[in-house]
């Protein structure tokens, strides 16, 4: 068990690598700095010496992989590359553009975030098990038929249509709930109710179908058949054997959604006003802040990898024979 995790640990760590590099050619070899600071002056007649300034103030004047004139480590050190690529993997993000800490602002900011998206993402999760189950219970029947068009109905309608929905019945005309804003405390619960509600009811559709779908192929499976020759009733077989044998799936499409709990939703926070790292990360792109972006990018990286070394650990926990492969 332990050689599997340190397997898997290790074959992230060149996938992180890959990222990094690849994110540094985008903004530093393909994205000049020059061409940074025209866009961030945001002036197309921008003087040479602003542009002298603008990359000085933020350390982008130096050399982009090796600094001839500087002597021993700092030769390596004092570059572009380590300072905002290297530096990254001890999680030292640095100043953004306009001068913030955005390490301060990301230990601040992901609560917001996690506020919305940890209630949506268990409730959504329980939920939509759940309707599958019983869908896949009532197969073949007019329940299954109508839970189906159901299900494709709303994975028609755009998120936006719940999100103004939502603010529109729940906020305006029964006025329950505030329609956007966010306070810390316990106060923030009257704030994030409307968010987790849409969040919950938006994703209903498509993971209902989805795990429908994954319990309708395990039923047809031999050991199911096997368990009702031995006489085991239909919720047994469901609840007992078909759920067990599909938390393999289920876990795969679980670790798509873990980055985003941290990272909050990017359409959710900016409509309701959330001061989470999605909003972070859109008004970031807007001011053209690009020591911002490019940290949520490796953030997001970190976070994702760390997703698939959970999950293929849990492979193992529901399913040993992972430990082979």
């Amino acid at each position: 068990m332990i050689a599997y995790v340190i397997r898997r640990i290790a074959y992230a760590v060149p996938i992180l690598l890959g990222v990094n590099v690849i994110t540094f050619v985008l903004f530093f070899v393909v994205n000049s700095p020059d061409d940074m600071a025209r866009l961030h002056l945001g002036s197309k007649h921008v003087t040479a010496d602003a542009i002298n300034k603008w990359k000085s103030e933020r350390g982008y004047d130096k050399p982009l992989l090796w600094n001839t004139m500087r002597e021993g480590s700092d030769r390596a050190t004092d570059t572009i590359f380590y300072r905002n690529t290297v530096r990254l993997f001890l999680f030292d993000f640095g100043q953004s553009d306009s001068g913030r800490d955005i390490g301060y602002d990301i230990s601040q900011r992901m609560w917001p975030s996690l506020a919305i998206t940890l209630p949506v993402f268990l409730i959504g999760l329980l939920l939509t098990i759940s309707l599958a189950l019983t869908i896949a219970f009532f197969r073949g029947t007019y329940i299954d038929t109508w839970a189906v068009i159901v299900c494709v109905a709303m994975m028609s309608i755009s998120g936006l249509f719940y999100i103004i929905g939502g603010q529109y019945v729940v906020g305006k005309l029964l006025r329950l709930v505030p329609i956007s804003g966010f306070e810390s405390g316990w106060v923030a619960i009257k704030f994030v109710i409307l968010p987790v509600l849409v969040g919950v009811v938006g994703g209903l559709g498509h993971g209902t179908r989805w795990y429908r779908t994954i319990f309708l192929e395990e039923i047809n499976r031999d050991y199911v058949r096997t368990a009702r020759a031995k006489g085991l009733g239909e919720k047994a077989v469901l609840y007992g054997h078909v759920l067990r044998n599909a938390l393999i799936p289920i876990l795969t499409g679980v670790v798509v959604v873990l980055p985003s709990l941290f990272l909050g939703s990017l359409i959710t926070e900016a409509f309701f006003g959330i001061p989470g790292l999605g909003s972070y990360t859109i008004e970031a792109i807007q001011s053209q802040d690009f020591a911002i972006v490019r940290a949520m990018v490796f953030l997001g990286s970190v976070l994702y990898i760390i997703g698939l070394i959970l999950t293929d650990i849990s492979y193992t926990l529901v399913d040993p024979r992972v430990r082979l492969s």
